[in-house]
């Protein structure tokens, strides 16, 4: 059985991390994962309960929390849910992005190619952001452009935070078909508004 420890990992990569887990094993199989965080418990049992994963204990030692889970097929229950981070002021938080299309500009074709070629810079040069928020037609990058996806497979395995809107997916019918980063609602991009220092918002 395959365990994972996310004991003291910043929001949100307990998420990220058992997400990640439960991609390495096959439906039927177990996975434990400990972690110290309420936040993240929390948000872990959001992700599985929406994703289709079955939560068998749940068990309690001090401040540690021991979660057994069952994979599933992967479908969403029709659950909404959104991850929630709450925010830490003593760590430096300094640049958001928005992404709200699937291209850069109104040239459709090379709006493609220079959004590709930029995130494909920021990962040669290793300019990262702490956070990329997709919404509006920017979620069909997280969801269905194979190119696009494993740039940001790789920007996520960097550290940067990246979150699809919820309420876009369903409006799209892409809810079942997200391959990287987690849902997030209003309050993922709100509260980024406010406590990061920076905002490129690209449409």
């Amino acid at each position: 059985m395959k365990e994972i420890n996310v004991k003291g990992l910043p929001c949100p990569q307990p998420v990220i991390k058992t997400k990640e887990a439960l991609e390495e094993i096959k439906v039927g199989e177990r996975l434990k994962v400990l972690t110290d965080s309420e936040v993240s418990l929390q948000n872990i049992k959001k992700f599985l309960s929406a994703q289709g994963h079955r939560l068998i204990s749940l068990s309690q030692e001090g401040s540690e929390y021991y979660l057994l889970i069952e994979k599933g097929e992967g479908f969403l229950s029709g659950e909404d849910y959104t991850i929630t981070c709450p925010t830490e002021s003593s760590k430096a938080k300094k640049l958001l992005f928005i992404i709200a299309n699937d291209s850069m500009g109104e040239d459709k074709e090379l709006g493609r190619l220079l959004l590709k070629g930029f995130f494909e810079t920021l990962l040669a040069q290793n300019l990262l952001p702490n956070r990329i928020f997709f919404m509006n037609r920017g979620v069909k990058l997280t969801t269905q452009e194979e190119d696009f996806i494993d740039l940001l497979k790789e920007l996520e395995k960097r550290g940067v935070e990246i979150f699809s809107c919820g309420t876009c997916l369903k409006y799209y019918q892409l809810e079942n078909q997200l391959k990287v980063g987690l849902r997030g609602g209003t309050d993922t991009y709100i509260e980024a508004l406010f406590t990061y220092e920076k905002t490129l918002y690209i449409r």
